[in-house]
């Protein structure tokens, strides 16, 4: 296909399924029952668990049916707990029981988890009962007090209790492939979450082109450390697993050392694994003395991923490599790369939209799609679009417009061949001096220089130019801190003046999402602020108008 415009029909495949999460479970139990589903890979290798596809069809249809005694299809319930293999035994029994995962991050404190399940609703929390030190437990009781909707909340100590309760005679529901399964919270990169109502389908069709495009054959593994209330963890990873019938081994976190081992005990084919993620494993020494062999394609995204990285993943590991882009309104990914592309495409491109998807980039100012290789917000409109934002009609309708496309706020080029290169978000857009200029551009250039690690670009508000460039960095050497005047220097050699930092900060780690997400908001917050004070200002205005 060669198109004309930024404008990509949805593209004819096997085919979209009807069909839900307890389906595709079932289907792997009928081919492969034997086969092992699940493993709950915990540090402590004595106490690690598995089940086959069999036993994981037995174990969900007990939460299930003791689910049913107390609820009913179609209410919210919430889990509150880090990575296990009982997260997602609990997610497929809510799934397979007709009602709606509530996914909550452990990470939540009070106010925040009160949030969540006073928005969404729920009906009960399941959670463990401590996370890095903090009282879970306690965390739950003060934020369900005031939500009247609450009327169970189980510890983990209680899971096994509450299954084994289940009456074999409850007949369990039919779920239709558009009911609602799961709302996952926005990751917060840009302020209070919103609640992306997704359904059945769209999570199961999704996570299943993804690894097929990803070459899983029949019966891989894949290895996760991705958050479970993540849309990376708790649809993509695992759905593309279990639509392969493979085996999904899930760490409790992400230890670098923790992912090595787990590649060569269980001989992984397949992770996803965020920039940081990559760059920590690569960084481990165990990196040069486990056994990854049997590592096939290393899939990532949910951040820029920097050529370098692309290239250094690649030569040192000889695996494959795929780059996802997408975000939890489409289901999680919309585009990617095949482990068939060219070096240059899978290094500087987020490759082509999934099957079934119709993308076009459009101006955001006349909504008219916009001519190839120039830049516009990228809009889909599919099945993989979100139901709505839960309980937010006017946020819904802000995002997906009358004809059914629904807005990214991404900002990207495409290619005749339909290939996208991401340029920038909308709410990223530094205007200075009323020249419009994205932070991406700037952040890969700064990744290439020799002595940074990773390094933000944000906008400041500033009296004169409307806003300046400021970019704070982590030293690849934090001993070893580069001179803002150097690195100036060198990044005028590459790019235009006026894209060129004028204030310089260092920091030796980032506020992050779970997912592995830089939240802007905050680094740009706490520098307006004056919290962080420039290591070092290079310029400012004109010497005409001091």
């Amino acid at each position: 296909m060669t198109l004309t415009t930024s404008h990509w029909p949805a593209v004819a495949s096997s085919g979209v399924r009807d069909i839900t999460l307890p389906e595709l479970l079932r289907e792997g139990a009928a081919a492969n029952p034997d086969r092992v589903a699940l493993v709950d890979a915990v540090a402590d290798v004595d106490a690690r668990r598995e089940w086959t596809y069999a036993e994981l069809v037995d174990d969900v249809e007990r939460y299930a049916r003791s689910l049913l005694a107390d609820f009913a299809p179609g209410d919210r319930i919430a889990i509150f707990a880090p990575n296990s293999a009982d997260w997602v035994i609990l997610q497929q029994a809510i799934a397979m029981a007709g009602m709606v995962v509530v996914a909550a991050n452990p990470a939540y404190r009070v106010d925040e988890l009160e949030y969540v399940l006073r928005q969404s609703q729920a009906s009960a929390i399941f959670y463990q009962h401590e996370y890095r030190g903090a009282d879970l437990g306690a965390i739950v009781a003060a934020a369900s007090a005031s939500v009247a909707s609450i009327r169970l909340a189980v510890p983990d100590q209680q899971w096994q209790e509450f299954a084994a309760r289940a009456d074999s005679t409850v007949q369990l529901p039919a779920v239709a492939p558009t009911d609602p399964v799961q709302i996952q919270y926005t990751s917060g990169t840009t302020g209070f979450p919103k609640g992306a109502l997704l359904h059945h389908k769209g999570i199961v069709n999704e996570a299943t082109f993804v690894f097929e495009r990803a070459g899983m054959d029949d019966g891989g593994v894949c290895i996760n450390a991705m958050p479970m209330y993540h849309i990376g963890g708790g649809a993509v990873t695992e759905l593309g697993t279990l639509s392969a019938h493979g085996t999904y081994v899930v760490l409790p976190g992400f230890d670098p050392a923790g992912v090595l081992e787990a590649y060569e005990t269980y001989r992984g084919t397949h992770g996803l694994l965020v920039p940081t993620m990559l760059l920590a494993l690569l960084d481990h020494p165990d990196s040069k003395t486990r056994d990854l062999s049997s590592m096939q394609t290393v899939l990532s995204g949910a951040a820029a991923v920097p050529e370098a990285l692309v290239r250094r993943v690649i030569d040192e590991w000889q695996c494959d490599f795929s780059i996802l882009f997408g975000q939890t309104e489409m289901h999680g990914v919309i585009s990617q790369t095949r482990i068939g592309d060219s070096p240059v495409d899978q290094a500087t491109t987020v490759g082509q939209p999934l099957p079934e998807l119709e993308v076009r980039l459009v101006d955001p100012v006349s909504g008219e799609v916009v001519p190839l290789g120039e830049q516009g917000e990228i809009c889909c409109r599919g099945y993989q679009n979100m139901l709505a934002y839960y309980d937010m009609p006017e946020a819904t309708a802000a995002t997906i417009d009358a004809d059914g496309w629904l807005h990214m706020g991404d900002l990207a080029t495409m290619d005749d061949r339909g290939f996208l290169k991401i340029t920038g978000r909308l709410k990223d857009m530094i205007i200075r001096g009323g020249v419009n200029i994205y932070p991406r551009e700037i952040e890969e250039l700064l990744f290439g220089h020799p002595g940074i690690g990773d390094a933000i670009v944000v906008g400041v508000p500033d009296d004169y130019w409307g806003e300046q460039i400021a970019v704070v960095i982590r030293a690849a050497d934090s001993a070893a801190r580069p001179d803002p005047d150097d690195i100036k220097l060198w990044c005028r050699e590459r790019i235009s003046a006026h894209k060129v930092p004028t204030m310089w900060f260092f920091a030796d780690e980032f506020p992050m999402t779970p997912s592995g997400k830089i939240q802007k908001f905050k680094v740009r917050d706490r520098i307006v602020r004056g919290e962080i004070v420039a290591d070092k200002v290079t310029g400012g205005k004109p010497a005409a108008a001091r």
